[in-house]
């Protein structure tokens, strides 16, 4: 096989951490243990020099690349470059909590960037074997994430449970996929595409793969009814994992369900098919994940709750069937990685040795014993729930005016009173960080600068998207209309 120039431009940010992540598990391998800052500080060097080279390589039109098996489009440079931005907020977020619990180690660094990878080759896949490796990919590095903490006999519980039930939508993907394959002859997105169009795919093996895939995708995102793994993995994991579980899997899911269902599946009669079904799994989504959170007394299965419940907003925003919902969707999913990032980050910093903050009782008085952290919390509660002036408001927003133009108006109306029932158990929160007095045995926080600065910039970041969303919303909406 040979490589042209556009093959290697279009596999570059991929063959870039592909070679630094080796680099950081070779040099590894020569660190004595008091030496691991060494591979701690590589690993957030390769992401950020990863999404630097996403944005310095983007392209204004697609560009296939190794025969059609990845393609280089606004919307891989997009996805790409916030994933590597998220995954190294979790790394900086999670530095004390891993180095306290003995998981400050090369293979902890090198799964989280090999999870990266797959990622990303999700997010640049144009072939169904492509998305699968990459998807796989993830899948795998996140299991044994799961599970590193060897003396937890609860994170080996939610790694097995995790990897049971990935395993099966696993399955259920590929069955779907083959039976795509079956209805079309073909196994590129574009290929697909063109059969569904002009009416040569096979249209009862078609709606069949097609009900597989859905499934398959919804085991990933975590909506209901396939979301039985999620509170169980959140709860268990260790918080670093958790941190990472809640954030850039759910923006490269998305993707992962952009590329199928609107590049491959995206034309009629096929779209009329899986919208009715995103439309059942949003209205279970928001129902159960907005009213089981309020019995939650575990911030982590609260927050895993409200998770299953923004995906089901995630979801509506997918469902509307054209450009400007799509854009709406990846713009409340970056949004609502970047909150989760904070949510579970602020849990590993309350955390120490011996002790795990994740209890809502864990929050009492945090305005007493740290006013920055209680502040940076209120604002991601605040986004979560979709108050303005935080980014969150206008995600809400977006997506429902997308709906509400193509007819929703029933759908949209069932939104906004279930986000008013979740707005309960955010504000809870609120209430007991800044009306109740802290524990007696509540030991002071200490933050160093660096920590400051990162809970800075996360909050302030998420003030500044909610007075000034144009720009990433339009960069969302042009990836999404130039790449799909």
């Amino acid at each position: 096989m040979t490589f042209t120039s556009n093959d290697l431009m279009a596999a570059a940010p991929l063959v870039l951490l592909l070679a630094l992540t080796c680099g950081v598990l070779l040099l590894d391998l020569l660190l004595r243990d008091e030496q691991r800052q060494i591979s701690y500080v590589l690993s957030i060097a390769s992401l950020l020099a990863t999404g630097l080279s996403c944005i310095a390589f983007r392209v204004a039109a697609p560009l296939p690349a190794f025969n059609g098996m990845l393609v280089a489009d606004s919307l891989s440079a997009l996805v790409g470059a916030t994933l590597c931005l998220l995954v190294a907020g979790t790394l900086a977020y999670s530095r004390a909590y891993i180095r306290d619990r003995g998981l400050f180690t090369g293979e902890y660094f090198t799964l989280v960037l090999f999870a990266t990878f797959g990622m990303l080759v999700m997010a640049s896949a144009s072939h169904l074997l492509t998305l699968y490796l990459g998807l796989e990919l993830l899948s795998l590095s996140l299991y044994a994430l799961v599970a590193l903490r060897r003396d937890s006999a609860s994170a080996i519980e939610a790694a097995m449970k995790y990897f049971v039930l990935g395993a099966l939508s696993s399955g259920m993907l590929l069955y779907g996929m083959s039976m795509i394959y079956g209805a079309t002859g073909s196994l590129q997105l574009n290929a697909i595409a063109d059969h569904v169009v002009t009416g040569h795919a096979n249209p009862t093996i078609l709606v069949f793969g097609l009900v597989f895939l859905v499934a398959g995708l919804g085991f990933k995102l975590g909506v209901v009814p396939f979301h039985m793994w999620v509170p169980d993995v959140y709860d268990g994991a260790p918080s670093s994992v958790t941190l990472l579980l809640g954030s850039a899997p759910k923006l490269a899911g998305l993707v992962l369900m952009l590329r199928i269902l609107v590049e491959a599946l995206g034309a009629q009669p096929v779209l009329v098919e899986w919208q009715k079904m995103l439309v059942i799994l949003a209205v279970l989504s928001l129902a159960l994940g907005n009213i089981t959170a309020i019995a939650q007394t575990n911030i982590k299965r609260m927050l895993a709750y409200s998770t299953i419940s923004h995906m089901g907003f995630v979801l509506l925003g997918v469902l509307s069937g054209y450009g400007g919902g799509y854009g709406a969707a990846l713009f409340y999913t970056i949004v609502y990685a970047l909150t989760a990032l904070g949510a579970f980050g602020m849990i590993t910093l309350l955390s120490r040795t011996g002790f795990e903050a994740q209890m809502l009782e864990d929050f009492r008085g945090l305005h007493e014993r740290n006013p920055w952290y209680a502040f940076v919390m209120l604002v991601l509660m605040f986004s979560l729930t979709g108050i303005p002036p935080t980014v969150g408001f206008y995600a809400k927003l977006t997506v429902l005016q997308a709906i509400i133009g193509q007819g929703y108006l029933a759908l949209s109306v069932y939104a906004v009173l279930l986000s008013l029932v979740g707005a309960f158990y955010y504000l809870r929160l609120v209430k007991l960080m800044y009306f109740d007095a802290p524990s007696a045995e509540a030991p002071p926080l200490l933050s160093t600068p660096a920590t400051r600065a990162l809970v800075l910039a996360n909050g302030l970041g998420l003030l500044a998207l909610g007075v000034l969303p144009g720009a990433l919303m339009d960069w969302c909406t042009q990836a999404v209309l130039s790449s799909l």
